[in-house]
């Protein structure tokens, strides 16, 4: 079969690759895979920013339909179309954090797509645990959603508190500042979210997708918006998703006395901040990263009981042929979401 790989270490190195088809063991579900997303996080492979174990082949946001199963395995089933925790591909299950679901910090971890091979292929073979079974009315494509979906999901719904009538300032029109400003509207917020200039495409797609209040940043003004908004207080609850040094001190500045920021977005680097802010205006200021398994449950819920279609984040679609205009395109800004057919 034809892969989409990170064959060696170093900045490029991803080809299309002819490997071998996976073999399903005991425990194991091999995925035959209908639609990949492409995320931040694969460019950031293929500039050798975020751990990977080459040769390994790309892609963490994936869905699919259960073409094998191996011994012991009682759920899924073949037929099924299911979705995958990429973040807990390999996990010890013995730690504290493995116990309370936390399983980002096992120390023993191993995600899918960047040490584990992921579903930039035809196939992909994965534990049954990290399975979940998606609604029948849901495209396979708005199921590749699911991955970032969750990220958001556990950042704006279950670490945030956001009460109708509050207003919610998100930086970043990425993916996942997106997903956080329609959640949070789902949530009962005024949502305002920021981008810079080359973020038009973006702010277009978010405004499509129903926010009310889209900023560039660098030709409105942003302050003034927050004050008609707020009478001058400040926003009650800031996502920074853009990951940018001038993106959390406008996150800082923005938000009211007793409000909350929320870190989503990667630095990638330190930054240099006025945390006084924090102190004098006595700012809760948290991080969320990725998802537990409580997350996972709680969004298939909601997806099943509210019939969430995720798929409106699509932008683009292309053949995983055409991987590296769909990589340009991202980091270029040009697309909200690109989905890959293998």
């Amino acid at each position: 079969m034809q892969a989409l790989m990170k064959t060696v270490p170093g900045v490029g190195n991803v080809s299309l690759q002819e490997i071998p088809e996976p073999v399903c063991e005991a425990g194991q579900v091999k995925i035959h895979v209908r639609a990949a997303g492409v995320c931040g996080t694969d460019i950031h492979h293929y500039y050798d920013r975020f751990l990977n174990k080459p040769p390994v082949v790309l892609g963490h946001e994936f869905c699919g339909e259960v073409a094998q199963v191996g011994d012991g395995v009682e759920s899924p089933r073949i037929g099924d179309r299911v979705v995958v925790n990429p973040s807990a591909g390999k996990v010890c299950g013995k730690c504290h954090y493995c116990h309370t679901g936390h399983f980002f910090f096992c120390i023993n971890r191993s995600a899918i797509g960047s040490v584990l091979n992921g579903g930039f292929a035809p196939y992909a073979v994965v534990r049954n645990e990290i399975t979940y079974k998606l609604p029948e009315w849901m495209t396979d494509e708005a199921g590749a959603l699911c991955e970032p979906l969750a990220c958001a999901y556990q950042a704006v719904m279950e670490l945030t508190t956001i009460k109708p009538g509050n207003v919610v300032l998100i930086t970043g029109p990425g993916t996942m500042g997106t997903m956080c400003a329609v959640l949070s509207r789902k949530a009962g917020a005024t949502v305002v979210i920021t981008g810079l200039a080359s973020d038009s495409y973006r702010l277009e797609v978010a405004r499509r997708l129903g926010i009310p209040y889209t900023v560039n940043v660098e030709d409105d003004n942003l302050t003034e918006l927050l004050n008609d908004l707020t009478g001058g207080y400040g926003a009650d609850v800031v996502f920074e998703c853009a990951g940018t040094a001038a993106a959390l001190n406008t996150a800082l500045n923005s938000v009211c006395a007793l409000g909350s920021i929320t870190q989503v977005g990667l630095q990638g680097a330190a930054v240099k901040i006025d945390v006084d802010h924090v102190v004098k205006k006595q700012v809760r200021f948290q991080g969320s990263i990725c998802h537990t398994g409580r997350t996972w449950d709680f969004l298939m819920q909601f997806l099943e009981r509210d019939h969430f279609d995720p798929s409106g984040f699509i932008t683009h679609r292309r053949p995983m042929s055409e991987w590296d205009s769909a990589f340009e395109d991202m980091k270029n800004g040009q697309t909200l979401k690109t989905i890959l057919y293998p």
